[in-house]
């Protein structure tokens, strides 16, 4: 594990006005521990040279490149220059790129990191200054521009295996409706009318992520929000449905790679 740079690094958040994360970070040396997220992280390099280590290859990504980490695959970061390095990140939930591209498998971009002029232009928008307010009606033509961008630039072959579409997106509506207390994948399927081996890997294939992963990354926004807010570490934990803070703790670091405190405090609260 490296070691943080904390009186350097620090990181700020754009209000949520539709439920869409930007965020805008700065970090002198080491990052962030290896982790996973179940949304797209989507953004750019404004000065520096960022790597990470992504697919068993070390990536280094410079301004004019465009970074694309799928859901749920494993990532680090840190700075490969002494300068350190400034970039800007969106995390788009899959569904909203399923609800744009209407089932289709979710577009991959092999390394991590595109060069494809028609992915860079089309999140120019979402990756803006944060200072810069984006109005919703833009934010949602940004959204669409940005889906089929990504799919055109990850050459996505449609497969002719069946999935089910309509049951995979009841069981992530049941998800949300469910965060508060304890749910079986049984459950869920009952719910959708789907075996649950099937509803698994249509979930998986359509966002990006297990149906029990989905659950407590939805958990995880909860705690951020709570924690942003104001609230202690385990009021935001308990709110959240997990067990102990040092439940919510692990979940967090092994979600963002750093503990919750380190996140709080880049916030400046």
């Amino acid at each position: 594990m490296g070691q943080p740079t904390s009186t350097l690094d620090w990181l700020h958040r754009a209000p949520h006005a539709s439920g869409l994360d930007r965020i805008e970070a700065y970090f002198a040396g080491f990052a962030f521990d290896p982790h996973r997220h179940d949304t797209y992280a989507i953004g750019r390099t404004l000065f520096g040279v960022q790597s990470y280590h992504y697919r068993g290859c070390m990536t280094h990504s410079l301004p004019g490149t465009t970074m694309v980490i799928h859901p749920d695959e494993c990532h680090d970061g840190r700075a490969s220059s002494v300068e350190g390095f400034k970039y800007r990140m969106i995390y788009v939930e899959p569904a909203l790129v399923q609800q744009i591209l209407g089932g289709r498998p979710l577009p991959f971009i092999h390394n991590g990191l595109s060069t494809d002029p028609r992915l860079f232009r089309a999140s120019e928008v979402l990756l803006q200054s944060l200072d810069c307010p984006i109005d919703p009606m833009q934010e949602q033509d940004a959204l669409y521009d940005l889906a089929q961008a990504l799919s055109e630039a990850s050459g996505v072959i449609i497969s002719r295996k069946s999935f089910d579409y309509v049951a995979a997106e009841r069981a992530r509506e049941f998800i949300h409706s469910a965060l508060g207390r304890s749910i079986t994948l049984d459950e869920i399927a009952d719910h959708c009318g789907r075996d649950r081996w099937a509803l698994s890997r249509d979930f998986r294939l359509l966002f990006g992520t297990s149906p029990y992963r989905y659950l407590t990354m939805r958990r995880l926004d909860l705690v951020r929000s709570l924690l942003a807010q104001g609230q202690s570490l385990v009021d935001a934990a308990l709110t959240a449905g997990f067990t102990d803070q040092s439940h919510m703790t692990r979940q967090f670091r092994s979600t963002y790679g750093m503990p919750p405190s380190r996140w709080v405090k880049m916030l400046g609260r």
